[in-house]
């Protein structure tokens, strides 16, 4: 899932930006029950699981990032 964040376009790029937690540690294990996941790997935007266990298509996630945080898009 990392990897398809970072391969989004450069123009979505610039309206996100991104964290990944490693669940083998005391932080990560402490953001995945905050952010309510069940399972890994998950996507959250803005703090809300929006995928968990599949990876999206990445025109999804774009979508879905454009619905969320593109209010300025050109």
């Amino acid at each position: 899932m990392a990897e398809l964040v970072r391969s989004l376009p450069e123009e979505v790029q610039t309206v996100i930006s991104s964290r990944e937690w490693k669940v083998s540690t005391v932080e990560g294990i402490r953001k995945k029950k905050e952010l309510g996941l069940a399972v890994i790997p998950a996507i959250a935007l803005d703090g809300e699981p929006f995928c968990q266990s599949t990876i999206p298509p990445q025109a999804d996630l774009i979508e879905a990032i454009w619905r969320r945080f593109g209010a300025g898009r050109a």
